[in-house]
């Protein structure tokens, strides 16, 4: 593969980026572009996204984008397949690993056995079943977890609901992820254009996730605005602040410790992606 430029220094933490952007490992030919797209992580697909007989070919392609100039997170395929091992080693010491998402993750063994085998490197454990929601508490406390994802598109074929269900699994997510005192998870993706987009991502902030899978480059920026602390909100904090004071010394009735802490986060939130 050639190179054409120089890939995108995306500098929000993983703890905190909004949009993840999807590749298939089997399309070089776009590695560049996402990196040097708005999303503020690119992950490279070596498993739905590429199908059976292409994933050797892709793996090469990622390690060899990797192992260059290039970073981001790899999404490995699920820790009962031999692909799994196969993905592990091919990406053991590729300097541009940022990460991996573990598909279809159901336990926090599987987590476990994959940071065992890429010591150092972060997990985004990918819960896609009712069994992995059953689990997500225990799957977010795993030591090599920094954030939990939503796959809906499988959790829906594994349970059979409609779009409404998902309200209650996107809730155990939520609370899981606050319970093992990680970062808040991130949504799974809009696949049904950029005129839903809007809609599903108020979906996502009203449920208290703060990042979004996606598809396409083009819905980057989109997410990115959305998952950010609003004007509104920026104003709304720093009259909160000024009113009970940075640290609550005018504080009066316990009820306006939650609005002081909201406002609080909002402030770093909106410090966090300052610039981008």
């Amino acid at each position: 593969m050639t190179r054409t430029s120089a890939p995108q220094t995306v500098s929000v933490p993983a703890i905190h980026a909004r949009s993840w952007l999807l590749v298939p490992g089997s399309r070089p030919d776009r590695f560049d572009d996402a990196a040097n797209s708005a999303a503020d992580a690119v992950i490279f697909d070596l498993e739905d996204g590429v199908i059976p007989s292409a994933k050797g070919a892709a793996r090469g392609h990622v390690t060899e984008f990797l192992g260059s100039t290039g970073t981001g997170w790899v999404r490995i395929n699920n820790a009962t397949t031999a692909d799994w091992s196969i993905d592990l080693a091919a990406l053991a010491g590729v300097a541009g690993l940022s990460g991996v998402m573990l598909a279809k993750t159901e336990s926090p063994e599987q987590i476990d056995r994959t940071a065992a085998r890429l010591p150092g490197i972060p997990v985004l454990a990918l819960v896609e079943s009712a069994r992995g929601i059953e689990f997500a508490f225990e799957i977010a406390s795993a030591d090599a977890v920094v954030r939990l994802a939503f796959g809906t598109g499988d959790f829906r074929r594994d349970t059979n609901v409609d779009a409404n269900a998902l309200a209650y699994a996107r809730s155990r997510l939520v609370v899981a992820s606050r319970a093992a005192d990680i970062a808040a998870p991130i949504d799974g993706p809009c696949v049904t254009g950029p005129a839903d987009l809007p809609s599903e991502l108020a979906v996502t902030k009203s449920m208290g996730m703060s990042g979004k899978l996606c598809m396409h480059a083009r819905d980057a920026e989109a997410v990115n605005h959305a998952l950010s602390p609003q004007p509104d909100e920026i104003t709304w904090a720093a009259d909160i602040i000024s009113r009970l004071g940075a640290a609550g010394e005018n504080v009066s009735d316990g009820s306006d410790l939650p609005k002081l802490a909201r406002a609080h986060r909002i402030n770093h939130m909106a410090d966090v992606f300052a610039g981008f």
